[in-house]
């Protein structure tokens, strides 16, 4: 994609802690994280609002809201999500709430003066057939996962809003697209969780009752990437800081794992000692997956926490906020 303005180069973010920040979304996995860092950080003056306080899907709420509260930052980490299952049984949902959220918090923002928005949105924007690893211009080139089509197109709208508001109004919009997540406040349902917290929770459940063996679909052998929701809160700091530009950043720890690795690391930290046993017959899913965070890593940024010091603090908050309630 063609170089578009820097319209702020220059660092300004960390300079004044007391800014006025609106972190969309801040009691999911992704919002709770990026609030987590600012106020280690030492940000005073953070706008939070919980679904019942301001429904972003209503425009003139968000009208309202943002003529009060006059943020100069704005984080959109809101968004509806789910897995398979949601995305097939609900997409009017995920298309139609997820362009209400962005397109308000987006306009507003432009319209009360916020001097620069971050848009986060999500893997699944690429095509199904990608080349590995991903690279950011692989946008649009091929058709989409048919099974959460409806929640990506949303977020590639998201993302053509933030472009289309930079090129016409010179306006200082950017996204990042975030590999697979995982961390404090992941989602461990026991139907419709992701894979890294749903095998922590059965080998957890298997560890209690004293299992003789836990049972995975498929081979182990596809490759995933995982990255600890600190390190992308890190990365949202960095990129508020020091990127401005009309292209989306793919935002990755560029490690591969198989899910079989991933599995036996699990079961270690969980502190497992049953078998776990592979289903052949079940299928695999995509034999790789994995984000090119290249252009990232070249302005000068790195993820810092390693596979295994996540799923131990990831295992930790599991304890004590999901098995004792």
């Amino acid at each position: 994609m063609a170089e578009t303005n820097h319209v702020l180069a220059d660092s300004f973010f960390l300079s004044d802690k007391s800014v006025k920040i609106f972190v969309a979304g801040h009691r999911g996995l992704v919002g709770s994280a990026i609030v987590r860092k600012l106020k280690a950080l030492g940000f005073t003056n953070l706008v939070l609002r919980t679904h019942a306080e301001l429904d972003l899907t209503r425009q003139s709420d968000v009208e309202s809201f943002f003529a009060a509260e006059k943020p100069k930052f704005v984080i959109l980490a809101a968004a509806k999500v789910g897995g398979i299952h949601a995305n097939n049984t609900y997409p009017a949902n995920f298309i139609g709430l997820n362009l209400q959220i962005q397109t308000n918090v987006v306009d507003s923002s432009y319209r009360h003066n916020v001097k620069k928005l971050l848009f986060l949105g999500s893997s699944c924007i690429y095509p199904k057939f990608s080349p590995q690893p991903i690279p950011e211009s692989a946008l649009l080139t091929g058709p989409l996962e048919p099974t959460n089509e409806w929640y990506a197109v949303a977020k590639i709208a998201g993302i053509k809003m933030c472009q289309a508001y930079r090129i016409q109004y010179n306006w200082d919009a950017i996204s990042g697209m975030p590999t697979n997540l995982y961390g404090p406040n992941d989602n461990f349902h026991p139907e419709n969780s992701h894979v890294l917290p749903a095998l922590m929770r059965r080998f957890h459940e298997a560890k209690m009752a004293a299992a003789k063996e836990v049972v995975v679909w498929g081979t182990g052998s596809p490759l995933r990437e995982f990255m600890h929701v600190d390190d992308l809160a890190d990365a949202v700091v960095f990129l508020m800081e020091s990127y401005s530009d009309l292209e989306h950043l793919n935002v990755g720890s560029g490690k591969e794992v198989s899910i079989k690795e991933l599995a036996e690391l699990v079961k270690e930290v969980v502190g497992f000692e049953g078998e776990l046993v592979w289903d052949s017959s079940k299928p695999d899913g995509t034999p790789r997956k994995l984000m090119d965070s290249s252009k990232l890593l070249g302005l000068g940024w790195r993820p810092k926490i390693s596979l295994k010091d996540g799923l131990v603090n990831t295992y930790k908050w599991y304890l004590e906020n999901v098995v004792k309630q």
